[in-house]
């Protein structure tokens, strides 16, 4: 029952954004149903064929050892007992040393190159352009403002739906020092691994319905990654990486201190007026969300039971960010408060950059590559964040139809 209310989710995520759309005659039905199928195939492979699971397992297992490489930078730097102070020196570290090590990776062209591989197979079977189709392949290794960099002379002559889908993008999945620090939490791996990958056709394929393409692309068929390596050595690219990891990590503190600070102030304002009102002191934001969004979490295939702590979980998303929902989530995990099933669909609704705050990050961040494209930035930004918020919760739907 609960896989056939996912398919069911899945139609209804996909009849939103058709509702919403701003030309439905021009939408390319080609391109959308070939992004639903790719998600599709990536996910029987993922997590209905064995060998396909025993890949992304030893990826996530690889990756999961591979970050615990940086508790020996933490242990130097904070002791033997840094792990009383999770967060703060375990978590955060790893961020750091993933960031490093993706400017490795970058330094060297590997990233490039598959990412580049990437976005050949979507160019070929949605038939989307190269610059949105480099983007959205960008955007399962790197964030929402470093993406777009691999396209940068194409910005300024985007046009408006490949712009959309850019901002999609960005907006439906998370970067890898942040994924890092999710799998730090005790978040399945497989399935955040599974669920960058999956996101990125899922992205373009809403992308396409929701701003569909009227204009002649000027990179249409073509694949070419133009962007200067900031590096001039190995040694260069770790210092670079690192650096740029440890700005990562003080905006991430930074937004958390504020943001809890900010819900808990809230909290305890809406428990008063509850208590006022309503006799209800506990009233909270959560409480609201969990009534507001359990529906949505129904239609993605999560048992009824869990439903309205999941919902909690998308609206927190959406309000403040997915680390603040990832974080809760974590907490539901250690205390078995939710079945497994619903832990695995959270996983792959949270993993995308959609919500408010991102909004202003891209509008400044891609502004920045296009100044002359801010406007319109702007005017795309709302309806690209629910573009990639459909596209979260049309993976997790996928995910629910094969679990």
């Amino acid at each position: 029952m609960e896989r056939f209310v996912a398919l069911l989710g899945l139609l209804v995520f996909v009849g939103i954004a058709y509702a919403i759309s701003v030309n439905r005659k021009m939408v390319a039905w080609k391109s959308v149903l070939w992004g639903i199928a790719l998600q599709f195939i990536f996910a029987v492979f993922i997590l209905r064929i064995p060998i396909g699971f025993s890949i992304f397992q030893f990826l996530g297992n690889v990756v999961t050892q591979f970050l615990n490489f940086s508790d020996e930078g933490a242990r130097f730097v904070f002791g033997d007992n840094f792990q009383e102070f999770f967060f703060a020196f375990k978590v955060l570290p790893t961020i750091i040393f993933f960031s490093a090590f993706i400017s490795l990776l970058y330094h060297y062209g590997i990233l490039q190159q598959v990412v580049k591989g990437i976005a050949w197979l979507m160019i070929r079977t949605l038939g989307t352009s190269g610059s949105e189709s480099l983007s959205a392949a960008g955007n399962i290794f790197v964030g929402q403002t470093e993406a777009p960099l691999l396209i940068k002379p194409y910005v300024p002559t985007a046009t408006m739906s490949e712009l959309h889908a850019i901002m999609t993008g960005g907006f439906a999945t998370v970067a890898g020092g942040v994924l890092a620090a999710y799998i730090s939490f005790g978040v399945p791996a497989v399935h955040l691994i599974a669920a960058s990958v999956m996101s990125a056709p899922a992205a373009l394929a809403i992308s396409k319905i929701m701003y569909p393409e009227t204009e002649e692309s000027p990179t249409r068929g073509a694949v070419k990654i133009d962007v200067d390596k900031p590096s001039i050595n190995a040694v260069d690219a770790v210092t670079l990486g690192a650096l740029d990891g440890l700005r990562l990590v003080l905006n991430i503190a930074a937004m958390l201190i504020a943001f809890l600070a900010l819900l808990a102030m809230f909290n305890a304002f809406l428990g008063w007026l509850g208590g006022v009102l309503f006799n209800q002191p506990e009233l909270s934001l959560e409480l609201i969300l969990s009534f507001l969004l359990a529906p949505i979490a129904w239609l993605m295939g999560v048992p009824w039971a869990d439903c309205g702590q999941v919902g909690a979980l998308l609206g927190k998303k959406t309000i403040l960010n997915e680390f603040i929902a990832y974080l809760d989530l974590q907490q539901l995990i250690e205390g078995n408060a939710i079945s497994e099933r619903a832990v695995i669909i959270a996983t792959y609704a949270l993993c995308g950059f959609a919500n408010i705050g991102s909004i202003g990050i891209q509008i400044g961040g891609i502004g920045g590559i296009a100044p002359e494209r801010q406007h319109d930035l702007a005017r795309l930004g709302v309806r690209a964040m629910i573009a990639g918020t459909l596209a979260c919760f049309m993976t997790a739907s996928i995910a629910g139809m094969l679990l």
